[in-house]
């Protein structure tokens, strides 16, 4: 397969997690990424030491691309610059807020520059807010938008278990690029780009919202289960916890008939739909967990299957390690190779390097 992306180039001044997530996708796709960084490094960085001593969110997001370590704010360095995204298909930035406008490189100063480029800024709040000011971090968007208030356990909110808002938001900001250079091919002009994170988790919270303005109803913390559907959620058997989904009329009519041994159960006007079901859903449980507790997982993943109903185990981290479906890539590191999880969108193309820290500096000068 060839690269989709060759003979595009990026120019980004990125830190952290969502704009390299944007560009880690792009550079998988063939285009030439160069990350400008500070002499020490960009953020992600120094997170941990995790992969052959370099930080798993950098080693993660950051294959493919060249570092250039330049003084931004040092007029030579800032000329170069320049040239850079003179020449460049697409620039990035995820800068603190209204500092890549301060020295010039903005994106509508940049696009008014050179019509033909894609500039991209990524922040936390759009930047027509009142909140345009705010520093943006992934559990404080998480927690600004609501996320937090329908997910953990009715006795505590959480935050989801990664990067969730960063990461959304690079493949917005991703899609939004590729939109953008469909456009300009069409149109011969590129276009300014604004993805804010709070945005991004503000769409995730649509449901939610719905719910809220339209039902009058807040939606509630259930942990492992769906506050929305039921049966959809864990359910212990003798030697272990599998989830289990009933979606519509005909899968609740199988897991009855197939899985319970309850055909009653189709017609119980308490359960006749699935908004009854949630309404009674202590009812159904107190019905649902006995038939699973006493007997084995697979008695009761073979009579699931049976039926064509869906389920999966609750996998730790260990069990993904080792999970038959995973595909893995080695890619190069400066201090030795690891394994990477396989790109979702790029089966055949072999991942390029992680580069050291300004390893690209001389030749791209």
């Amino acid at each position: 397969m060839s690269a989709p992306l060759k003979d595009l180039l990026v120019v980004a001044i990125e830190q952290a997690v969502a704009a390299p997530a944007c560009t880690a996708r792009l550079a998988d796709a063939g285009a030439r990424v160069i990350k400008i960084e500070r002499s020490e490094g960009e953020t992600a960085r120094h997170y941990d030491r995790a992969v052959h001593g370099t930080s798993a969110y950098f080693a993660w997001l950051n294959r493919g691309k060249e570092s250039a370590v330049l003084d931004i704010k040092d007029p030579r360095d800032r000329a170069l610059v320049e040239r850079m995204v003179s020449c460049a298909d697409v620039f990035v930035q995820n800068l603190a807020p209204g500092a890549a406008s301060r020295i010039g490189l903005g994106s509508a100063d940049l696009v008014a520059r050179y019509p033909r480029l894609i500039a991209a800024d990524i922040v936390g709040y759009a930047q027509d807010s009142s909140y345009r000011h705010m520093r943006a971090y992934d559990m404080l968007i998480q927690a600004e938008s609501g996320l937090c208030s329908v997910t953990g356990t009715p006795d505590a909110p959480s935050k989801v278990g990664v990067s969730i808002a960063d990461v959304c938001t690079g493949m917005n900001a991703h899609a939004a690029v590729l939109e953008a250079l469909i456009e300009r091919g069409r149109t011969g002009r590129g276009r300014r780009i604004e993805i804010a994170m709070f945005d991004t988790m503000a769409d995730l919270m649509s449901v939610p919202l719905l719910h809220y303005e339209y039902a009058h109803k807040e939606t509630p913390r259930t942990g492992l289960s769906h506050a929305a559907i039921y049966p959809y959620g864990t359910l212990a058997c003798q030697d272990g916890v599998i989830i289990v989904v009933v979606q519509n009329p005909g899968e609740w009519a199988r897991f009855c008939e197939g899985v319970l041994r309850r055909p009653d159960l189709v017609t119980d006007p308490r359960f006749l739909d699935n908004p009854s079901r949630v309404a009674n859903r202590q009812e159904l449980d107190a019905i649902i967990k006995p038939i699973f507790a006493p007997r084995p997982k697979a008695e009761m993943i073979a009579r699931i299957e049976d039926h064509k109903l869906a389920w999966s185990n609750v996998s730790t981290v260990a069990d993904l390690s080792a999970h038959p479906a995973l595909r893995r890539v080695e890619i190069d590191i400066p201090d030795g190779v690891f394994r990477a999880v396989g790109s979702p969108l790029h089966r055949d193309l072999e991942p390029r390097p992680v580069p050291a820290l300004g390893a690209h500096t001389d030749s791209i000068r």
